[in-house]
């Protein structure tokens, strides 16, 4: 079912993925606020409002009047604190609108304990943290949980595969397009709020291993690659598939059909 949504503000909405949601909520005739950290201009439609998630300045204004808010904004840690700055500035506002959030596959099941843990696999612990914020926050709410983005992969090959021996942990990845992530948070924007909604997964499952040969060899680089494995019990979890989906590989571009457009690109 398709409600009437008018308004929707986006946290993270100047990022990877945020830049691909927004143009398509426009299209789909949303007015659009896009929360940034300074007052800037309206730029193609799209109202930018200031707030900061750290302080919780500025959230109280941003969230008025708004039907739904997009949480995309995210770090590698600090996100459970971000988002209940967040919640809390909604209810002090006095207003009730869908709060969607866009998570990881896998944030449930990765334990992040220990200290080597929480080095190695911050990001999930702090993805998990803002799911029960957002699950007890009161308000109607979504969560999605996806996973890998390409563009996010696409980095860490590039960084890595500038080193002399590049160095493979014994995980897996299931990568998916951000289009295709950003389509599918379009459609929950316009939805009724859905609590957790099913996850989605790219096409195809890669090791690491993998990731990184076909760019090194995509790009002429002759580099040995090390296998090693990451200490702890989180990485223990990943490396047997916790941040895989295989049932919920949905996605449609694949990993060399990316790879190849990108350093076209270049």
């Amino acid at each position: 079912m398709i409600t009437m949504v008018e308004t929707v503000l986006v946290t993270g909405g100047t990022g990877t993925l945020g830049k691909l949601v927004t143009p398509l909520l426009l299209q789909a005739g949303v007015s659009v606020r896009v929360l940034s950290r300074t007052a800037r201009e309206s730029v193609d439609g799209i109202d930018y409002v200031a707030g900061d998630l750290q302080t919780g300045a500025g959230i109280e204004a941003a969230v008025q009047g708004v039907d739904t808010v997009l949480h995309l904004a995210g770090e590698l840690k600090g996100d459970g604190e971000k988002a209940q700055i967040l919640v809390d500035a909604i209810k002090a506002a006095g207003v009730f609108p869908h709060l969607i959030y866009i998570s990881v596959v896998g944030a449930e099941r990765v334990p992040v304990h220990s200290f080597i843990d929480r080095q190695t696999m911050g990001y999930m612990a702090s993805k998990r943290d803002a799911e029960v914020v957002v699950e007890n926050s009161g308000l109607p709410w979504t969560t999605l949980r996806a996973t890998q983005f390409h563009d996010l992969l696409f980095g860490m090959v590039t960084a890595m595969g500038k080193l002399p021996v590049v160095p493979a942990f014994d995980f897996r990845f299931q990568p998916i397009e951000t289009a295709e992530v950003a389509a599918r948070l379009v459609e929950l924007a316009l939805g009724e709020p859905a609590g957790l909604v099913d996850e989605i997964g790219g096409p195809t499952v890669y090791t690491m291993k993998e990731l990184l040969r076909s760019y090194l060899d995509a790009t002429g680089r002759r580099r040995p690659i090390l296998t090693v494995k990451a200490p702890g019990k989180a990485s223990r979890a990943y490396a047997a598939g916790a941040n895989l989906t295989p049932d919920h590989a949905v996605g449609q571009r694949t990993w060399e059909e990316f790879l190849t457009a990108k350093l076209a690109e270049a």
